[in-house]
């Protein structure tokens, strides 16, 4: 039987979205956090065993969070568990076991990365999408990929697609469009982007091109800190910047970084740093472990202990540092800087 409170909560709160900002992003998440306290049960069961009164959260700071493992082991939900039949995936490594992200409403997952993207990069509709994201491409259920064909879409350019291991396809396409109207947008892994850069194709000098990697080795590669990477792909693809996309499966919003390595983001997100050493209290000092609040993750958990490490510049930008130590290789594991 659907479960019609959780339902009117969600198309309420889905409006909201779009509008929230800095005023009142504390106001919508004491009140998310109300609500998945007591709907989500997995959430609830953890609130309990730390011993919280969710009655007696009144800020940010007091809020527990979810340690991102539970979406490994557990359907992290709010409501019935029938409602709730489609997931992303994350891509992990072999014999590593991959967290699954149940998800209300696909249409909007796809509409709101649309939002972010756009907010930060204009029309969608102005760019040709090139999508370089082997593996990625050769398994179901990556958020990944159903937000590049989403954006392949509506760009509505018959030169949009994906890309496998076709690498002189994809730099013929750039060819034939650094000639045409119209921004470029290579969106691609980092493994790829890099073997691309490796593969003794000369690339030419396309100005309205923009390189976006999400991160990713999966195995493929010896891990590189960021620097590294930006400056193989900056010299490969001639340009003075690298862009990069913050996302995760059991994420549901995306932070960009237009190639200094800082991430702008978005009015759904906010980020608190924890101390790492101690998961329950938070860094004195401008680093620390990443507890991420995503309000588009209102049907499942809005706040996640992640095991990224991060921190934030003068201007408030977050820069992700990388994994912490002993935390598990994610497939999509961002760069120890």
């Amino acid at each position: 039987m659907t479960n019609y409170k959780t339902t009117k909560y969600f198309k309420s709160f889905e409006q909201d979205i779009p509008a929230i900002n800095e005023n009142i992003f504390e106001m919508k998440a004491l009140e998310l956090f109300r609500f998945q306290a007591e709907h989500n049960n997995i959430y609830k069961s953890y609130i309990n065993a730390r011993k919280i009164e969710a009655k007696n959260v009144k800020s940010l700071e007091q809020i527990p969070f979810l340690p991102i493992r539970f979406f490994k082991d557990h359907k992290v939900i709010c409501g019935s568990e029938h409602e709730f039949q489609d997931f992303y995936s994350s891509s992990g490594t072999t014999g590593v076991i991959t967290s699954r992200h149940y998800f209300w409403s696909e249409k909007f997952y796809l509409e709101h990365a649309l939002r972010l993207f756009e907010k930060e990069y204009g029309s969608i509709r102005d760019f040709h999408v090139l999508a370089l994201l082997p593996a990625y491409l050769e398994r179901k259920g990556s958020s990944l990929v159903s937000m590049a064909q989403y954006f392949i879409e509506q760009s509505r350019s018959d030169y949009s697609g994906f890309y496998l291991y076709n690498q002189q396809e994809l730099l013929d396409t750039i060819i034939s469009l650094g000639k045409k109207p119209g921004k470029i947008l290579l969106l691609g892994v980092t493994f790829a982007l890099l073997d691309l850069a490796e593969s003794g194709l000369e690339f030419p000098k396309t100005p309205q091109l923009i390189v976006m990697e999400t991160g990713g080795m999966k195995g493929r590669r010896k891990e590189m800190i960021r620097e590294e990477v930006h400056q193989v792909l900056k010299k490969y693809f001639r340009k003075e910047e690298i862009h990069s996309e913050y996302g995760m499966t059991e994420l549901l919003s995306q932070a960009y970084s237009k190639g200094d390595g800082k991430y702008t983001l978005p009015n759904s997100m906010h980020i608190m740093l924890r101390d790492v050493n101690d998961p329950f209290t938070y860094s004195n000092r401008k680093q620390g472990g990443i507890n991420v609040i995503d309000l588009a993750n209102f049907h499942s958990c809005a706040f996640i202990e992640t095991q990224d490490l991060g921190r934030f510049d003068k201007n408030g930008n977050l820069e992700i540092l990388g994994r912490m130590d002993n935390s598990e290789i994610r497939g999509c594991n961002l760069m120890v800087n």
